[in-house]
């Protein structure tokens, strides 16, 4: 019955709407949620700093699927992306690419910083701990050496992933960080600290430039979390392995 008065009034009525659906209208068109328009004084009323405001509103007809759009929205806070496939499957697939596309800008804008991605970092890391290793006399040289090498891993295993040579890419990339380290600030060739892998031609390369780039927290993050996962595994020293019990011989057991 309400519908129908709302189309005499030449107003569009949408029922059924999930709650989070409306949250997001809300945020988008200015608008507030309403339960209910009684008021103290036992009538009903609507404030109109309650009413949201957008350019066009349109009903539109997306495969099978009647879809209502809001464009123009007030706030332009929300929006809404439609995914369209061939299957489920695929269209899965695509939520869970674009949400990791969005956690990843997400990450950026609340770290403020990218680096170099492509095993750039861990590569860096390499030279430099190897090379601060060899002004220590002391077992600790052993324990950053190795600690060091631990890092490679991620480059390696990049480079087998893609089915590409891993030890020369590695052995390329550490020859890049070398020089870069060791070049002075003003020189061409301090630019090789950016440089990591390429794994689509199989080769190395400018990873700022060609906008391979990871956030910073994150990779500081991962950077702690083994690190910490690391040292908790070498604080074990020692295993209480409970042995299962031995079968009962059958004193009726015969040949």
């Amino acid at each position: 019955m309400y519908v129908k008065m709302f189309a005499e009034a030449g107003a569009v009525t949408v029922t059924r709407v999930p709650k989070e659906d409306a949250r997001r209208i809300a945020k988008g068109t200015g608008a507030s949620l309403i339960t209910t328009l009684a008021n103290l004084d036992g009538g009903e009323s609507l404030d109109a700093s309650s009413i949201g405001s957008a350019e066009l509103v349109e009903q539109i007809r997306l495969s099978d699927d009647d879809v209502v759009v809001i464009r123009g929205a007030k706030e332009q806070q929300a929006s809404t992306v439609i995914l369209r496939g061939a299957n489920d499957y695929m269209l899965d697939e695509m939520e869970r690419s674009f949400h990791d596309s969005l956690c990843a800008v997400k990450r950026v804008l609340e770290s403020g910083a990218v680096v170099p991605g492509g095993g750039s970092v861990e590569t860096a890391l390499d030279v430099y701990l190897e090379s601060f290793a060899t002004t220590l006399g002391s077992r600790e040289q052993l324990a950053i050496v190795e600690f060091a090498n631990a890092l490679l891993s991620i480059p390696k295993q990049l480079s087998v992933n893609a089915a590409k040579d891993s030890i020369e890419l590695i052995s390329k990339l550490r020859a890049y960080h070398t020089a870069a380290q060791t070049a002075a600030a003003d020189s061409p060739r301090s630019a090789l600290k950016n440089y990591g892998l390429d794994l689509h031609e199989g080769k190395i390369r400018d990873n700022v430039k060609a906008g391979v780039l990871e956030p910073a927290m994150s990779k500081i993050k991962m950077l702690k979390s083994a690190t910490e996962a690391a040292i908790n595994i070498l604080r074990i020293d020692d295993m209480i392995k409970l042995l299962p019990e031995p079968e009962k011989e059958d004193p009726h057991a015969h040949m």
